[in-house]
């Protein structure tokens, strides 16, 4: 079969004929319609500095995907033969405390596919039967292979009450975007979105932010003035920028919540007077719910939820150098690969 392989310790990516692999007891074989880009994938196409330590070449890439099962392993039950899923990236150990306790996000032995095994960026890819998730006839495959980041987005933004609050988002990233967009679904007052990258804040805007902020252009606090507000209720950090997260914790109103999805650097220093003195909760978020999340999402796009404004290119495997320079460039949204000929 042909997959995108990360060949060697050094930047790029190779497509390449690799044997199909085959599915064993309670897993699935999944012959690919379509994979997503995700910005991880962008960290192993540039091999920085994270997925240096973390990647261990060769590897197939790619946790976004959606296709048809095409082979059951022994002891799989409740799928069959041409039934369209996609998959939670996140596989956990299932025996730790948190996995017995019905919190498998939390398992402290996860491994991630298309990180620490093989990946979608294929034909083919297996996965455990226990992170399928079965999508509906009526979403589109091309928005099926974003569901994992589109589950991001969501555990954070329904992390706290939303209804009727007033939200900042700090990065305007794909996950970013979305989580605006969620923030209005739900019912939130002003949905307030920073970055520096207009492109994507006109996107978060047609998500339905009701307010972008480009700061080398203008200072968040001084939209607070502007919306007539003391600070914002929640916040939800999606862009990994110590100087956004300051930001955010001087915007935020006493007793505010704070979701932070975005890596901050090691070293970041933080006010804690702003944490402290204001009594801000503060939770740290990854992955998905196992998987509330991806029900709640599901449903989301099924009542009218506009996942799609989020999706801005599709393209051909064979032009998979395109989309991660668009990834590069911040010149887009999710940018779907297609494995079908159909695009």
């Amino acid at each position: 079969m042909r997959a995108l392989v990360k060949p060697a310790a050094a930047p790029g990516l190779e497509i390449q004929e690799v044997p199909v692999p085959t599915a064993g007891a309670g897993e699935v074989l999944i012959k690919l319609e379509k994979t997503a880009i995700c910005g991880t994938d962008l960290h192993i196409y540039q091999w920085d500095e994270w997925s240096q330590r973390t990647i261990e070449p060769p590897l197939i890439l790619g946790h976004e995907f959606v296709g048809r099962i095409v082979d059951i392993g022994d002891g799989v039950r409740g799928y069959e033969q041409g039934q369209r899923v996609s998959a939670e990236g996140h596989v956990v150990c299932g025996v730790c405390r948190n996995c017995r306790a019905g919190k498998p996000h939390l398992c402290p032995h996860t491994e991630g596919i298309g990180v620490n095994r093989d990946g979608g960026f294929a034909e083919y890819v297996v996965v455990p039967a226990t992170n399928l998730w079965p999508i509906p006839d009526e979403i589109p495959s091309e928005l099926a292979a974003f569901f994992d980041p589109f589950g991001n987005a969501a555990h954070c933004a329904l992390q706290f009450d939303l209804v009727g609050e007033d939200v900042l988002i700090t990065g305007a990233g794909p996950i970013g975007i979305i989580a605006a967009g969620i923030a209005k679904h739900v019912g939130a007052r002003h949905i307030v979105i920073s970055d520096i990258n207009d492109y994507r804040l006109d996107l978060a805007r047609e998500m339905g932010a009701t307010r972008t902020i480009n700061v080398q252009r203008e200072k968040l606090t001084d939209i607070l003035d502007e919306l007539d507000i003391d600070g914002f209720d929640v916040g939800m950090e999606m862009s990994g920028n110590p100087h956004a997260f300051r930001d955010m914790l001087t915007c935020m109103y006493h007793g505010g919540k704070v979701a932070l999805l975005g890596l901050l650097p090691k070293d970041a220093g933080v006010n804690w007077d702003q944490v402290i003195f204001k009594g801000l909760e503060v939770h740290g978020i990854y992955g998905r719910r196992m998987y509330e999340t991806w029900y709640k999402m599901t449903q989301m796009v099924l009542t009218g939820f506009p996942l799609e404004k989020a999706l801005t290119h599709q393209i051909p495997i064979d032009d998979f150098e395109t989309g991660f320079e668009l990834m590069a460039s911040g010149q887009c949204g999710k940018v779907v690969c297609d494995w079908t000929g159909e695009v």
